[in-house]
């Protein structure tokens, strides 16, 4: 074990010209310990000072302390108070984005130049060169949002060779506090993915994330929630009295009857739309295949006839007139709950436990299961990709598989929405879109 004492720096010789560094990284003194870089510099006249060596934007940087208190002309530290100095400048540093040079020095050794590359700089090439353009992923805008809005006012200002783990999970707290543990946790795996790609490409960034970070466990993070006859009941009846958009019943409608994700089916355009059967276009799908709904005349119900000047009016649901897809989820969303509430209030129930769009495609999922839909055509109608060699071999559609699913799925939600013995199912036959 390296040690250090009075003694110890008193014996050390003088050079005979210069000075020299004599280090005590690591070494121990009543209970304290050195840190990495810690020195003893000695000159030639055989003054004694303590000295810190450590890293600044990369480059490397020699901070002095003060003067050894035993020197002949007398100084302000004695060995023990130097450790505990440079500890306190070392945790200083971890903990803060301060240069811990003085202005003059820092002007001197840098010449001006920048600080290097920051974060913020970094994050954008992993947006641009590898989300957009590399893999092309379906969740770049998001990435890319998540960075601008949570990300770079945090941490984007540091210098890429001067972030530390500490900023990082100062960074998460932050969001934990203001956005949830999930929303954090997403914002980590997004970072992480960027830092690894970096790290492949440099041989000097080391990523400093480590495990623990997360705010949640995966089990805790998976989501069960499915909604009950009763919420369906509620949901219908809120649909049609919310102030939201005139497109927003039926875009919510036909998000449960076609076991669609909500991008997915806001962004349904009637060009997709071939009879009977709704194509979601691979570069759009979750899955980077295509993907085809048969429809419902329920779901043809809902969405209307296609206009004469489709061309020009593209998209289904929109607020404006079929030029842009519907997108104001969280305004119509709350709305939608405050409806609900009130229908609760009303009739003197509980309120609704909290629930999502998405939720709505796994409640589709369960009630297949219970209409009697088999498993195989369920996930199929869903989309998901059968696993093994079925999966990779049997390119059957199963269309007709998945047509009677659609139709089970509509039947039983006509049944939820009027429980009564008689009631009469919704029919399922083929209906044209109108050219």
């Amino acid at each position: 074990m390296t040690t250090i004492s009075e003694r110890a720096v008193a014996d050390l010789p003088s050079p005979a010209a210069g000075n020299r560094l004599h280090y005590f990284s690591g070494a121990k003194l009543q209970g304290k310990t050195a840190p990495t870089g810690f020195a003893v510099r000695v000159t030639a006249s055989g003054a004694k000072s303590f000295v810190w060596f450590h890293r600044v934007n990369g480059n490397p940087h020699l901070e002095t302390l003060g003067r050894w208190d035993e020197n002949e002309k007398g100084g302000s530290l004695t060995v023990l108070a130097a450790i505990m100095a440079a500890n306190k400048r070392a945790k200083a540093i971890r903990e803060t984005d301060a240069d811990p040079r003085p202005e003059r020095t820092r002007r001197i050794e840098d010449g001006g130049k920048p600080a290097g590359e920051t974060i913020g700089s970094l994050l954008d090439e992993f947006v641009e060169r590898y989300a957009k353009k590399e893999s092309k992923l379906r969740s770049a805008d998001a990435i890319e949002g998540i960075f601008k809005r949570l990300v770079k006012p945090a941490i984007g200002h540091h210098a890429v060779t001067e972030l530390r783990r500490s900023h990082v999970v100062k960074m998460l707290d932050t969001i934990a506090d203001k956005s949830g543990p999930v929303m954090a946790d997403r914002t980590l795996s997004y970072i992480r993915k960027a830092f690894n790609w970096r790290a492949a490409r440099d041989d000097d960034f080391h990523p400093p994330i480590a495990k623990g970070m997360a705010r949640t466990k995966p089990k805790e993070r998976a989501r069960s929630r499915i909604l009950s006859d009763a919420e369906i009941r509620d949901l219908w009846a809120a649909l049609d009295a919310a102030d939201a958009p005139a497109c927003y019943p039926a875009f919510v409608r036909t998000l449960l009857l076609t076991a669609t994700r909500r991008d997915e089916a806001a962004q349904m355009r009637w060009d997709e739309i071939d009879g009977d059967t709704w194509t979601i276009p691979a570069a759009r799908y979750k899955t980077k295949t295509d993907h085809a709904i048969p429809l419902t005349d329920t779901v043809h119900d809902l969405i209307g006839k296609r206009p004469k000047d489709h061309a020009k009016r593209p998209f289904v649901f929109s607020t404006t007139e079929g030029e842009k897809p519907f997108s104001g989820y969280s305004k119509a969303k709350t709305a939608l709950d405050e409806k609900i509430g009130e229908l609760r209030t009303r009739s003197e129930r509980d309120a609704i436990e909290p629930w999502t769009l998405h939720d709505l495609r796994r409640t589709a999922r369960s009630l297949m299961s219970r209409a009697g839909v088999p498993s195989d055509h369920a996930e199929r109608a869903l989309g998901h990709v059968i696993a093994g060699v079925r999966g990779v071999y049997d390119r059957h559609e199963y269309l007709s598989e998945k047509k009677k699913a659609f139709e089970a799925l509509a039947s039983l939600v006509a049944q939820i929405l009027e429980p009564a013995p008689n009631v009469t199912q919704i029919a399922a036959g083929k209906r044209r879109v109108g050219a």
